[in-house]
């Protein structure tokens, strides 16, 4: 048997893997420890777009103060990021000016 003919399908598989499965494996991975890591008072945007400030957490679950006394509870998978908050003092300043 020729061992060319074993070599490129195991070559594939193994780009496959690393191009591909790992580095998917790595975000998620990444985006649990994230979520892991919330803490109140932690400004957030969540999948849907929705920014707002966590007020309260749970295991599964965030409480967002949107607007003043408007909260939303959305599960702790539907948050997105965390926002700097150089990046919202900036965007106030344009939107006062």
């Amino acid at each position: 048997m020729d061992y060319t003919q074993l070599f490129f399908p195991i070559a594939i598989g193994l780009v496959v893997y690393f191009f591909m499965i790992r580095p998917q494996q790595k975000r998620a991975s990444d985006a649990k420890a994230f979520r892991q890591s919330l803490a109140k008072g932690s400004r957030i945007v969540t999948i849907g777009g929705l920014h707002g400030l966590v007020v309260d957490l749970t295991e599964d679950t965030v409480v967002v103060e949107v607007d003043r006394g408007t909260k939303l509870r959305f599960d702790r998978s539907a948050i997105a990021r965390e926002v700097s908050n150089k990046a919202s003092a900036g965007t106030d300043g344009i939107a006062s000016a």
